[in-house]
């Protein structure tokens, strides 16, 4: 690969102008992580006109069965076109077997325990070499898990992480008959007879799963589980993590509920936490679900301007309800 990094090797497949945008496109081949065969697709969005002109850098990881075009289409409409138009200096990674990433060696292998610990370390190298700013996070669905793994195992350095943004993310779910160990070996045994999980036929996304995912979220909730690996419990570890986060629910997310990701946000114990909960009773025009709190004409109005005025250092400036629990804008600690 020719390599346009000092760490490790990277390919610029491509460098394109979509209209008033210039997207950049990186795979970086680490080496770090027990496949070696790992390459991971980065896109870096700018203005045009002003190549050389970059803001505060913003690094955006999609959910399952998704990709970067959950962030912006190919017409250059989404959250990261609109961060870009607003000052930022927008990176969209893709994990390992998904979009402009090409599947590993041990695809069906791979998990959030490999994703933290090796390829979001890489990704902020790789960020920080071009735009040395500590960098904003925003992880959406599986995406802000892996920020809260990485974060809480301790795998991605605090000092260059300027705050997080969690979006539909949680791991506090009950799933009462997984813990019934009959229960959990019948489905433990099923999966393994797949390699992937297809989005298309499960109609889930456009991207198939690893079923190494799926068997990790099993162990997560088994009897006696817990959310991290063998090496540590990345639960706990978040109650070392300082930087500001962000969570955001929707009201209408049956997948990813506001109760479950409140309880994610509150393992934190960063003295700036801030939870937001998009609900018509919260003063929003509707009750968003797990897509829509990010990808819809409503969330362009609303959501949005909220996350630009977040990343700017604005605390409690929407004019919404704060004035009881799971309020649209309030400190997690209310």
């Amino acid at each position: 690969m020719q390599s346009s990094s000092e760490l490790f090797p990277v390919a610029l497949l491509s460098a394109e102008l979509r209209g008033d945008l210039s997207e950049d496109v990186y795979r970086l081949k680490p080496g770090n992580s027990p496949d070696f065969s790992v390459e991971l697709a980065v896109t870096r969005l700018g203005l045009a006109e002003q190549a050389q002109a970059r803001g505060v850098p913003v690094i955006l990881l999609h959910g399952s069965f998704s990709n970067r075009r959950f962030w912006y289409s190919p017409a250059c409409m989404g959250l990261a076109p609109y961060l870009v138009r607003a000052g930022f200096d927008v990176w969209v990674a893709e994990m390992r077997g998904h979009g402009l990433s090409p599947r590993n060696l041990a695809y069906r292998h791979n998990c959030v325990a490999d994703y933290a610990r090796y390829d979001l370390p890489m990704i902020a190298a790789f960020v920080a070499e071009l735009n040395p700013a500590p960098a904003h996070w925003l992880g959406h669905s599986l995406g802000g898990l892996t920020l809260a793994a990485a974060l809480g195992g301790g795998y991605l350095p605090q000092a260059g992480v300027a705050g997080v943004g969690l979006f539909g993310a949680e791991v506090s779910r009950r799933y009462w008959a997984l813990k019934m160990p009959p229960i959990e070996w019948l489905a433990r045994l099923i999966l393994k007879r797949f390699p992937v999980l297809s989005g298309a036929w499960l109609k889930r996304g456009p991207e198939d799963e690893p079923v190494g995912i799926a068997l990790e979220t099993l162990r997560w909730h088994r009897l006696f589980g817990r959310f991290g690996d063998a090496q540590g419990d990345w639960l706990k570890g978040l109650s070392t993590v300082a930087v500001p986060v962000l969570a955001v629910a929707g009201e209408g997310d049956v997948q990813c509920p506001p109760n479950a990701c409140r309880a994610l946000l509150e393992q934190f114990t960063s003295a700036d936490r801030q939870f937001v909960n998009l609900g018509r009773a919260n003063g929003f025009a509707q009750d968003y679900d797990h897509v829509q709190m990010l990808v819809s004409k409503q969330a362009q109005d609303e959501v949005w301007p909220l996350v630009r005025r977040w990343l700017e250092g604005e605390r409690q400036s929407a004019p919404h309800r704060t004035d009881e629990p799971g309020a649209a804008v309030v400190p997690a600690s209310s």
